[in-house]
């Protein structure tokens, strides 16, 4: 059976997107999309009064009728227990926690690719069969592979030849900026070769979390490409 997706989100081309996102991966069904907190209210009770439930919520937290979380405490308040992944550009620790807090099984940032999101989506889809396969009673191994689905002890490795430790630094370097760098700036910052660090930035482009941008001279020279963290 299909998991029913209810996407929660007020901007219109992102909503869009994550809608057809989840119809192309398998094993996941499109409930509806609600662009405001009432909305989704509206569209959980209406799915339940059905008896077609919504078993996941993709939720982002900033609404124009309130707080994602706000929105969360009325739903289950109101009875709804289905499953909940943030998708929001919401970074503050504070947020995460309370999330957290509140029952968010997963938290996805934006922006993202979509083999971000099906890695997410697959992740869950993975939890909620351990959890179906699941006996009546559970011992505490059991307890643990059902928790550990949803909180993978690896991260998605990266491409061949490249670090985290270059990575994280190349990602503070870029952080910290107050405009955007230069493969040749980020290379002298991190200690590494301009070829090294225009790698990683292209990586960081490549998954959404760097924009590119084509910056010129002082002196009208040849025109390079600036990155800048999104």
């Amino acid at each position: 059976m299909s998991v029913r997706v209810l996407v929660v989100e007020d901007e219109a081309l992102a909503a869009e997107a994550h809608a057809a996102y989840v119809g192309r991966i398998s094993g996941f069904e499109l409930a509806g999309i609600a662009r405001s907190a009432r909305e989704a209210v509206r569209a959980l009770d209406t799915a339940r009064d059905a008896g077609s439930p919504v078993d996941l919520i993709l939720l982002d937290m900033n609404l124009p009728d309130g707080h994602g979380l706000g929105l969360l405490s009325r739903l289950r308040s109101a009875g709804h227990l289905c499953d909940v992944i943030a998708v929001t550009a919401a970074r503050d620790t504070k947020v995460v926690r309370q999330a957290v807090v509140q029952g968010v099984v997963l938290y996805l940032l934006k922006p993202f690719t979509f083999a971000t999101f099906r890695a997410k989506l697959e992740q869950y889809a993975d939890y909620r069969s351990r959890l179906d396969a699941a006996p009546d009673e559970v011992v505490q191994d059991e307890v643990d592979q059902l928790l550990g689905s949803l909180r993978p002890s690896g991260s998605v490795p990266l491409p061949k030849g490249m670090s985290a430790e270059t990575l994280r630094a190349v990602t503070a370097v870029l952080r910290e900026a107050e405009g955007d760098l230069s493969a040749s700036e980020v290379a002298a910052a991190v200690g590494a070769s301009r070829v090294t660090a225009r790698r990683y930035l292209e990586h960081l482009a490549d998954k959404g979390q760097a924009a590119r941008g084509v910056r010129y001279g002082p002196s009208g020279g040849r025109p390079e490409v600036g990155y800048s963290w999104v």
